[in-house]
């Protein structure tokens, strides 16, 4: 049973793109839950990763970017990201720093003050991300300069991908976790189920594999996940998966010269699908076209935006 001493509670990570978040979340569960690539938009729906150890229990909802919402995707996309605020006990409000055009985004940070911090009623944990692109002189400055602006409950500078300061920010959430019991089991890593985790490594390798607007054009729907028969184990997995993409031009890019670009997505998605649940599977991968789909608030809703 945990101690009088236990804290659990949920942390909701925000920031602009490419600002770390999902490395942030990968780093701190010592697991790759949510999908990284350098393209900016990766993520796009609310996934949630939960910390343990002997002392606390953290929920981590990692959200997509905050941007100018140009079409009604990433409007939905804002709209999970304002929703995980409400769920959340404390919010991690992410700044990346940069090498260029100084150290961080001021107006991005006035922005994210003003129309999302402000508004929360919630503690925040300002963190600065990629601390090895400045200097020490920079990283105290620009914690100075948002410890006097957001007047937060705690600022540091960390990096995700080398795991700097990581048990660091770990404490400073940690006053901020109300509960003196456990939400989930040690073993459980996230609550969102294993068809979803399907449908982001093939995601993921769109983005990986593919240019221009392919990726963003791009959305994977789980037809069917049917498990092999604990009377045959020898039977694989069935998972029939919908690509939906917007044009005819962009289906034929997917496919590729005799289906060899389809074969390699499949390929290299079914092997990060095999390692995540552990078991083989049969990957079947159907490209659709649905015009404008990121525009339709029908097809969107459907595809659980």
């Amino acid at each position: 049973m945990p101690s009088s001493s236990f804290s659990c509670g949920f942390a909701s990570i925000i920031g602009p793109p490419n600002a770390g978040k999902s490395t942030l979340m990968n780093a701190l569960l010592d697991c790759k839950l949510s999908i990284v690539t350098p393209k900016p938009q990766t993520t796009r729906k609310r996934i949630t990763g939960i910390y343990h150890d002997k002392q606390m229990q953290v929920v981590f909802l990692d959200t997509p970017g905050i941007m100018e919402p140009m079409q009604k995707l990433h409007e939905a996309m804002l709209l999970a990201t304002r929703d995980t605020l409400r769920d959340a006990d404390v919010i991690i409000a992410m700044l990346p720093f940069r090498k260029k055009e100084g150290p961080f985004d001021r107006d991005f940070a006035a922005t994210l003050q003003n129309d999302w911090l402000k508004t929360s009623g919630k503690p925040i944990v300002a963190v600065f991300n990629k601390s090895d692109l400045v200097t020490l002189k920079e990283q105290s400055e620009a914690e100075a300069f948002i410890r006097e602006a957001w007047n937060p409950a705690a600022v540091l500078s960390i990096s995700a991908l080398k795991g700097v300061n990581l048990p660091e920010l770990l404490e400073a959430l940690r006053p901020f976790l109300p509960m003196n019991q456990p939400l989930y089991p040690e073993d459980a890593l996230s609550t969102a189920p294993e068809r979803f985790f399907v449908s982001e490594i093939i995601r993921e390798k769109i983005f990986l594999l593919y240019g221009r607007e392919v990726p963003y054009s791009a959305e994977v729907v789980v037809d069917e996940f049917r498990e092999q028969h604990e009377n045959d184990p020898s039977r694989k997995d069935l998972i029939r998966c919908s690509v939906i993409v917007e044009r005819d031009t962009q289906k034929q890019i997917l496919i590729g010269h005799k289906g060899q670009a389809l074969k390699k997505l499949g390929q290299a998605a079914r092997t990060e699908i095999e390692e995540l649940i552990g078991r083989p599977v049969f990957l079947e991968l159907f490209i659709k076209v649905r015009p404008d789909w990121r525009k339709k608030h029908t097809l969107l809703k459907s595809y659980g935006y």
